[in-house]
C-alpha cells in the first residue's frame, strides 16, 4: 500500500468544524493515493473511485463526532481504510443482489416465466423477443404490473366471470380449453377474454408509468 500519511490534528479538527471547509482539497490529495492503493491491493474488481467517493461522504457524516486519539482508538489511517473496507464490502454485496436478480431475470425468460408480465408491460419479451431487461428495470415493471393487476381484478364494473377467466388463463396460466369447459364457453371466447383484458392491463400499466414519471 502506498506510503501512510502522517495525520494532522488540525487538519482532522478543521474538517470537524466545517463541512465545507477549504481544507477538504487538502485532505483529498493528502489520503487518496493510500485510498487508490488499498482498493488495488484488497478490491481490484470494483470502481475505486466510486468507494472512495462514497467514503469521502461518510467522513463528512461522522467528522463532527470522531475524535482522534490513537491511544484509545488507533491510529486515524486504520480509521479510514476500516470505513473503505465497509464500503467496498457493502457494494460488493449490492453487486452481487443485482447479479443474482439479473441471473433470476433470465431464467424466468428462458422458462417463460415472464412472458406474462413483459407482454403486460410493454417489456422486451413482447412479440416474441427472449431478451431480458435490467434487473432494476424489471423489479420496477413488476412493481407496476402488480399494482395495475390488482385495479383490474377488482374493478366492479368487469364482470365476475370475466376476472376469473382471465384470472386462470393468464395470471395462473390454466389451459384455455380447461378454462372454457370450466366455464362451459368456447375456446374462441376465452381467448377474446384474455386479449380485451391484457389490453386493459397495458392501459392501467402506462397510467401508472405515466403517473410515475410525472
Amino acid at each position: 500500500m502506498a506510503n501512510i500519511p502522517t495525520t494532522s490534528t488540525t487538519l482532522l479538527r478543521d474538517l470537524a468544524q466545517d463541512s465545507q471547509h477549504a481544507r477538504w482539497g487538502e485532505f483529498v490529495a493528502r489520503y487518496r493515493p493510500m485510498m487508490e492503493a488499498f482498493m488495488r491491493e484488497r478490491f481490484p474488481s470494483l470502481d475505486a473511485d466510486d468507494v472512495i467517493q462514497e467514503t469521502l461522504i461518510e467522513l463528512i457524516r461522522v467528522f463532527p463526532v470522531y475524535h482522534y486519539s490513537p491511544a484509545e482508538k488507533g491510529h486515524f489511517h486504520n480509521y479510514l481504510t476500516g470505513i473503505l473496507r465497509h464500503r467496498a464490502l457493502r457494494m460488493m454485496a449490492e453487486e452481487e443482489k443485482r447479479a443474482a436478480r439479473q441471473r433470476k431475470c433470465a431464467e424466468d425468460v428462458s422458462s417463460g416465466g415472464t412472458q406474462f408480465i413483459a407482454s403486460a408491460t410493454g417489456g422486451s419479451i413482447a412479440g416474441g423477443t427472449r431478451s431480458c431487461a435490467s434487473a432494476e428495470d424489471a423489479t420496477w415493471r413488476e412493481s407496476l404490473l402488480e399494482i395495475a393487476l390488482g385495479q383490474l381484478l377488482s374493478d366492479p364494473s368487469i364482470h365476475e366471470r370475466t376476472r376469473l377467466v382471465f384470472a386462470r388463463v393468464a395470471v395462473n396460466g390454466e389451459k384455455p380449453d380447461e378454462v372454457a369447459a370450466s366455464f362451459g364457453m368456447e375456446r374462441n371466447a376465452v381467448d377474446q377474454i384474455k386479449s380485451r383484458m391484457m389490453a386493459r392491463l397495458k392501459e392501467l400499466v402506462a397510467a401508472l408509468e405515466k403517473a410515475d414519471g410525472a
